[in-house]
């Protein structure tokens, strides 16, 4: 595990290059202890969505977690939570309305799976707060475009709230993973303010044209760049290009505190590809600030 102080000092470091406030970090993990450590449990084993070693770096408790973040700069954050399976979502709800009430900085998250009563629990949680959802296509094994799901991102197009989203390959491939059934699920919601997490990883070049095609869609940069992911799914450079045009569109996301390396780690990548302090400001503070309509520094 990195020790915090010289971490803490990296961060500070980068913060000051760029001259950011602070960061936004859209991609962030808090769940119910016992969610949270059979996730660990999962990524401990290499299970197959997996696919291979993955240590945890910020394997503590909750409030060290938080102290963490704090340590780090980042001034908003998200606690993105989702199911496996029926029943689960509207008590994830429930807990993590809890979280962000008892949380300063946390974006009240929420999140939904293809099952009877969906919009009525997708809608109380808009109306109790939620800024944020997220879904999982890859570990929910549910298409985007099941029927039961419809009336959802109708919804959530309608009242603007953003919905993080997993929905590329990577790091194994699923069966509604891809640019394909996202498309399609776009084609229908053009107006779904809809983030596609990791960068779409590994198919990146579908996902930019995507976003080049839909003013809603938006891309968290979440493992993207580092060297673990270059390794195994490296970012085209031929579509940096495309990248820094969207600039207004690209948020940063980390992963925390499911990472295999340092957090400073995913914030040194982003600036080794060389577009700029006025890209990395957006992309690190005043896009998530504009997306969530955050105040002064971007605290939530």
């Amino acid at each position: 595990m990195p020790g915090a102080e010289g971490e803490a000092a990296r961060v500070a470091g980068f913060l000051v290059r760029h001259q950011l406030p602070g960061l936004v970090d859209v991609h962030t993990h808090f769940m119910p202890e016992r969610v949270l450590n059979k996730v660990w449990a999962y990524f401990d084993a290499a299970g197959p969505l997996v696919g291979s070693e993955w240590p945890i770096t910020y394997r503590e408790e909750e409030g060290r977690r938080l102290t963490r973040l704090r340590e780090f700069g980042v001034v908003a954050f998200t606690s993105l939570l989702y199911p496996h399976k029926p029943g689960m979502a509207e008590w994830l709800n429930g807990w993590a309305a809890g979280f962000a009430a008892r949380t300063p900085g946390c974006l009240h998250s929420a999140t939904f799976y293809p099952e009877p009563g969906v919009e009525a629990y997708v809608r109380r949680a808009i109306e109790a707060g939620a800024r944020v959802f997220k879904a999982h296509v890859q570990v929910g094994a549910y298409d985007p475009n099941d029927p039961l799901l419809d009336p959802v991102w109708g919804v959530l197009a309608e009242a603007g709230v953003p919905v993080v989203t997993h929905c590329g390959s990577g790091p194994a491939p699923g069966r509604y993973t891809g640019p394909g059934p996202i498309a399609r699920l776009l084609a229908r919601h053009p107006r779904l303010p809809l983030v596609v997490a990791h960068l779409g990883m590994p198919e990146y070049s579908d996902f930019l044209s995507l976003a080049e095609r839909y003013g809603q869609v938006r891309l968290d940069t979440t493992m993207a760049f580092t060297d673990f992911s270059e390794s195994r799914a490296p970012f085209p450079r031929v579509e940096l290009g495309r990248l820094r045009d969207l600039a207004d569109r690209v948020l940063l996301g980390s992963d925390f505190p499911n990472i295999p390396y340092p957090y400073v780690h995913q914030l040194e990548a982003i600036e080794r590809l060389g577009l700029g302090s006025e890209w990395v400001r957006g992309v690190c503070h005043g896009n998530g600030a504009a997306l969530f309509r955050l105040e002064g520094n971007g605290e939530a």
